[in-house]
């Protein structure tokens, strides 16, 4: 707080209540909660002027006497409180609770995975951080910090970062072990300490409920900057070194250090020697169980062992339903460790990778419902619609030629609802569309990074004065939480296959004017690789012959094309067509059915004669009889 909020004790009625507070907190510090009650009664019956910071370590204590689980009812007490519509109370009073206030609601906020609201919260607090009391400035700071990186907004993180090392002194210009300091190895590996609710305190020098702490882990406020700083640094792929302190919050960050430079071996190897340190210590809780085995599955996701991933999170799944069976009883703190969706979203891209369609839509479900503006979320999920289907159809490859027509042109597929969450393709138009329109949207406002010149140009001009501006105007492209922010390479590829996913699964429907736009956009898109421009010319080909449009779609289905693609980009991709050689027999095919449907029959008949690969063999067989049956009939009719 400001000096006003401290004045000197002059009255002897300030000595009879600055020893009521500290009683109280003494009590409140002793978990006598009902004690402690008391004492703040007798403040406010003595006509204690600071009304509204009673009533606010009052709610506060109500909440921890509870079991520190009815956050909701002291959320409300925080909201009347931070209005600051108290009849009598005096400016410096008001304000003092109601930053106190304003702090605890974000807070709540946080560790209810609420961040955005929590971000909201804090602003008028982080505005003014250069005014509020140094201890209540670094835990600001220290929440401020924790959302930003909680959100993926990693580049305002490390200028918010710069800020409080160069102007407000907060942190140490160079990250160093702090012996006196280091965190309790039973806590949580992420590297982040979570901040409690509020408590009342008293101080030997101001007057009392005129000063309070806003966290029981304040004397830690230093260290979780510190290791906040380090994860800052980290993430951002600086140069750092991660002191050796034996605990696994450091040991962690270094895992993390080896996975960020791909060396997964020696991240792998960091996580289990916390394991294995922590189980002899005895200070393994189900948190840290499900950090250890989360990070492990996502370390053997990344080399592609997807079976042993999945099993890892399962495991860490496991872990995270024992921490948080019921979360309607359980403590912010605990709320605060749950990663259920994180987990379930890693288990789904493993369960895609092994084509567990089923498995892996059902694991996508939770992730949606807090995750809803990620388009790669979407997307994911209506992977898992598409091989669904796929799996569902893989036994009727070997119909025939008519029969395929046939069915295409009757549409088999039953009216279903699109809101239905169902791995069925009238669910994945929906997730397409959903994924279509916010990856257009985040396209339209992605923001491209400054160089590091011009960064290090605009710190070395820019005024003390200006310095809080420079970081809050940093952006970054975090637009698929939980995922990292992504690059504009990465969007135009997601943009891409979403193109490519939406044109198959309106062909699948029948749908054949969307498929041709689809596949139309998926070819004017940037950067646009091998595979996609094969499929966007294979997918407007058909829509074009399913229209009755074969002229049309020759244009599409010529094999020059074919001449500019780099083998390479089709055979490291995880579909059917491994080779050159096999793209060309499907072109060639799709070619032929055109000239088919043109009556130009000796034409298609020479194409067929020339595949041979066993993707299209067997369809090509079917073909060239019906060709040949045709031309037959057809030299028939002319004798």
């Amino acid at each position: 707080m400001d000096t006003a909020d401290s004045p000197t004790k002059t009255q002897p009625s300030d000595d009879e209540n600055y020893n009521l507070l500290c009683q109280a907190h003494e009590q409140f510090n002793n978990a006598e909660y009902d004690r402690c009650l008391e004492l703040l009664q007798q403040l406010e019956t003595k006509g204690e002027s600071s009304g509204l910071i009673l009533r606010h370590n009052r709610a506060v204590v109500n909440y921890y006497k509870g079991g520190a689980i009815q956050h909701l009812a002291l959320l409300r007490e925080l909201e009347q409180l931070s209005d600051g519509k108290a009849v009598g109370l005096t400016l410096k009073h008001a304000g003092s609770a109601i930053t106190v206030a304003r702090y605890n609601k974000a807070v709540i906020y946080y560790h209810r995975h609420m961040y955005g609201t929590a971000l909201e919260r804090l602003a008028p607090l982080v505005t003014r951080l250069e005014a509020l009391e140094k201890h209540m400035a670094a835990l600001v700071a220290t929440l401020q910090l924790q959302l930003l990186l909680a959100t993926n907004q990693l580049n305002r993180a490390e200028a918010f970062l710069d800020y409080l090392q160069y102007k407000l002194n907060l942190v140490a210009s160079a990250p160093t072990p702090n012996p006196a300091g280091n965190p309790n190895p039973s806590e949580e590996a992420a590297a982040i300490a979570a901040a409690t609710v509020a408590a009342a305190a008293a101080s030997s020098e101001g007057t009392p409920a005129l000063e309070t702490t806003v966290a029981r882990v304040a004397g830690k406020s230093d260290c979780t900057l510190q290791l906040l700083q380090l994860l800052t640094l980290v993430l951002n792929r600086k140069p750092v070194v991660i002191p050796e302190d034996g605990s696994p919050h450091f040991a962690a960050l270094k895992a993390q250090k080896y996975y960020i430079m791909k060396d997964f071996q020696m991240a792998g190897k960091q996580l289990t020697r916390i394991n294995n340190e922590c189980n002899l210590a005895g200070t393994m809780t189900p948190e840290l169980n499900a950090v250890i085995a989360n990070n492990m599955g996502v370390i053997q996701l990344r080399v592609r062992h997807y079976a042993i991933a999945v099993k890892f999170f399962q495991r860490a799944l496991q872990y995270d339903q024992e921490l948080a069976g019921n979360l309607r009883q359980s403590s912010l703190q605990t709320m605060s460790a749950a990663r259920s969706c994180e987990i379930l979203y890693n288990m789904g891209i493993s369960n895609l990778h092994l084509r567990r369609s089923k498995d892996a839509f059902q694991c996508f479900i939770l992730p949606l419902k807090q995750y809803q503006s990620n388009p790669r979320l979407w997307f994911r999920m209506a992977e898992a619609c598409i091989m669904e289907d796929e799996s569902k159809l893989r036994g009727d490859e070997r119909q025939t030629f008519e029969s395929a027509m046939n069915s295409s042109i009757s549409k088999p597929y039953a009216a279903q609802s699109t809101a239905v969450p169902e791995p069925t393709l009238q669910f994945a138009t929906l997730c397409l569309r959903n994924a279509l329109s916010l990856a257009r949207q985040y396209k339209a406002t992605f923001h491209m990074a400054a160089s590091t010149d011009e960064v290090l140009d605009a710190k070395d001009a820019a005024a003390a004065s200006v310095q809080q501006q420079l970081w809050s105007q940093q952006q970054d492209n975090n637009f698929c939480n939980p995922s990292k922010p992504i690059s504009l390479e990465s969007l135009e590829n997601m943009l891409a296959a979403i193109y490519a996913a939406h044109s198959f699964v309106s062909l699948r429907l029948g749908d054949y004017i969307t498929a041709l736009e689809m596949a139309k956009q998926l070819l004017q898109s940037e950067r646009l690789s091998d595979a996609h421009k094969l499929l966007g010319n294979m997918y407007a080909g058909e829509a074009l012959i399913m229209m009755d449009k074969a002229p049309e779609a020759r244009e599409y289905l010529e094999p020059n094309f074919m001449s500019s693609l780099n083998a390479l980009d089709l055979e490291t991709r995880d579909w059917q067509l491994k080779s050159l050689e096999a793209a060309q027999n499907v072109v060639r095919y799709n070619l032929a059915v055109a000239l088919t449907l043109q009556n130009d029959f000796q034409a298609a008949k020479n194409l067929l004669a020339s595949l041979s690969h066993p993707i299209v063999s067997n369809k090509a067989q079917i073909l060239h009889r019906y060709v040949e049956i045709k031309m037959n009939a057809a030299s028939s009719a002319l004798n």
